[in-house]
């Protein structure tokens, strides 16, 4: 009676084995199934979309009675991105007339960001001192007027970004390599390095003026 029962046992183990055999296959089976699936309807969906109907720039259409595919901006509307809400801003002026100063604080930031600008952009040309003796001009291309100039000196910080923005004379504009706040930062850089030659003792703190009288140079000694 213990042999038959113990028997049994076996039999439905082998049993319930097989059964749980088959139902791993049958998982995997479905997994299978529903991966192919899900690979070919992604498939064809990219496939869709790689192949979409589509116009390349210029190209001619017959849809539109000018027959032209890309068409011409809205009339009254700005591109995201392309408001320009301060015109003194963006061009430097104010109606007709260049502004005298620069529309932006003026600080040690936005010098040293001009002064990057200024070195990677104009100082081939007008040289890392503004004389108009940089490396190209070293090499024979026109020399500009030296910013140190007494015309330029005189000109208001509306004109400078106004040539940065428009070119003048032989000089490009560089309005696609410099944004509008980098160009007021040029400005003040400018600015900057016409100051340097043109300080008068009296706009200096005291211990410069000390200094330039020679009475605490640098080092902390004095001239005999």
């Amino acid at each position: 009676m213990l042999r038959h029962n113990s028997g049994l046992r076996v039999r439905d183990s082998a049993i319930g084995g097989r059964r749980s055999a088959f139902g791993r296959r049958r998982v995997r089976v479905l997994a299978g199934a529903v991966l192919a699936t899900a690979l070919a309807m992604s498939a064809g969906c990219r496939q869709d979309m790689h192949q979409a109907p589509r116009y390349d720039p210029l190209e001619a259409s017959d849809f539109f009675a000018d027959g032209r595919a890309s068409r011409p901006i809205v009339g009254g509307t700005i591109a995201r991105g392309f408001l320009r809400a301060d015109p003194v801003f963006y061009t430097g002026k104010q109606g007709a007339t260049f502004v005298a100063d620069l529309p932006v604080p003026i600080t040690r930031d936005l010098v040293k960001r001009g002064q990057g600008r200024y070195n990677i952009y104009c100082s081939p040309c007008h040289g890392v001192t503004g004389d108009g003796n940089g490396m190209i001009v070293q090499r024979g291309f026109k020399q500009p007027t030296s910013y140190h100039s007494d015309r330029l000196r005189a000109q208001p910080a509306g004109y400078i970004y106004d040539v940065i923005t428009n070119g003048f004379g032989a000089m490009q504009d560089y309005s696609a390599q410099i944004a509008p706040a980098d160009r007021w930062a040029v400005v003040a850089y400018v600015r900057t390095l016409q100051f340097s030659r043109n300080v008068k003792a009296a706009d200096l703190p005291a211990p410069d003026r000390e200094r330039l009288d020679g009475k605490t140079p640098e080092g902390g000694q004095t001239h005999d």
